[in-house]
């Protein structure tokens, strides 16, 4: 259990959850907020009124802000320099590579951790430099990613004394902006705090307008969108046009930017089958008489579908399952094509259509049958 921690605390979703976690494990925290020329400065107010409402509510959180903004005008990025825009559009699409700030984690994690040492030895304690990085920021951000906190843990520990006292702790890493929205849930219940209310006061947008109010079309808007709609929620933040409009848009940036990886991942057939529902002709795909040992999975996303214990041989020249896994969740959905009334079967992950289910399976199994469609799935085998 953590004790004392510093971490980097932006006013955006990521570190906010983290600090509502930390102090539900009753933690002591240190929040170290940075200006540093970004166009969305606003950012540290949202945090410094955060700091505020917790600290009304009797929880040990204190702040600092450090100015580093002559020192990082010398670098390139269109978060900092008023001549480049910031790019609109998916949060993993190549020209978000533009919001990147050359070196801007290397210099936090310094200060934190030379802040985190003082700390260390002042109050004679162990100290955790807590940071929200999380798997969402690896595509666009190289200093997101885990091999170079283990890189730069190494150095810092190489680099001082008493760093035994001090360890990075990324509880998000492997995570997403859902895995984080769950956890600031969870965390704003246990402290028994307005939810609503901590997520007003953030901001994700990286181009506000005059006013603070997220634009909801930059990466960074989009993913938290996306996160705040995967758990049926409506963020509670003021955005430039209504909460419907913000939502759709970033559902289309979503489907646009899945579909152009898809075409670009799977086969003609993969294609077909799984993104226009599709469906191949019986007896010519490579699992319908497939009966070693193993498990099977989306062909799109990797998702556990099925296991072959579940395979039966139905005749009807397609992948026949009697049951699905029990981690499935396939969803069930009513299909009027065709002049039939049928019931087709998709991926919960990834929405991928799989094929149909039918209520002539074993009756010993339930009496279904999932018809599957080969092109959709992918077969593992098992290790003998």
């Amino acid at each position: 259990m953590i004790k004392r921690a510093v971490m980097a605390l932006s006013g955006g979703m990521d570190s906010t959850s983290l600090l509502l976690r930390l102090l539900a494990d009753g933690a002591h925290v240190s929040c170290v907020s940075y200006h540093y020329g970004q166009k969305h400065s606003i950012e540290v107010q949202r945090a410094s009124n955060n700091i505020e409402y917790l600290q009304s509510k009797d929880l040990t959180v204190d702040h600092k802000i450090v100015d580093l903004t002559d020192a990082m005008s010398l670098f390139e990025s269109a978060l900092i320099n008023e001549d480049k825009d910031v790019p609109e559009g998916h949060y993993e699409e190549e020209q978000m590579k533009a919001t990147v700030v050359p070196n801007r984690n290397a210099i936090f994690a310094s200060i934190l951790y030379g802040y985190a040492l003082s700390i260390a030895e002042r109050e004679r304690v162990d100290v955790s430099i807590a940071l929200g990085v999380h798997s969402g920021d690896h595509a666009i951000y190289p200093d997101c990613r885990p091999e170079f906190y283990q890189a730069i843990d190494h150095a810092f520990t190489t680099g001082n004394w008493g760093s035994e006292r001090v360890h990075f702790f990324l509880p998000y890493i492997e995570g997403d902006k859902v895995t984080i929205l769950k956890d600031a849930l969870l965390a704003s219940d246990q402290m028994n705090l307005h939810f609503d209310k901590v997520f007003e006061n953030t901001i994700t947008s990286y181009n506000p307008d005059q006013d603070g109010r997220s634009s909801g079309r930059s990466g960074s808007d989009v993913e938290r969108i996306l996160a705040f709609h995967a758990l049926d929620l409506v963020d509670p933040i003021e955005y430039v046009e209504p909460w419907e409009t913000v939502l759709e848009a970033a559902l289309e940036t979503e489907r646009k930017h899945k579909d152009a990886y898809y075409k670009e991942k799977l086969t003609d057939m993969q294609y077909y089958v799984t993104r226009e529902s599709g469906t191949e002709r019986a007896f010519t795909g490579m699992y319908w008489d497939e009966k070693r040992t193993g498990k099977y999975t989306c062909i799109c996303c990797g998702h556990l579908l099925f296991t072959s214990e579940m395979k039966f041989d139905s005749g009807c020249g397609w992948p026949s399952f009697h049951s699905e896994h029990g981690r499935a969740a396939i969803e069930h959905i009513e299909d009027r094509t065709h002049g039939m009334i049928r019931t087709e079967v998709r991926c919960s992950k990834c929405q991928a259509h799989l094929g149909h289910i039918f209520n002539d399976g074993p009756r010993q199994h339930g009496g279904m049958r999932y018809c599957i469609n080969s092109a959709s799935i992918d077969f593992q085998e098992e290790e003998s």
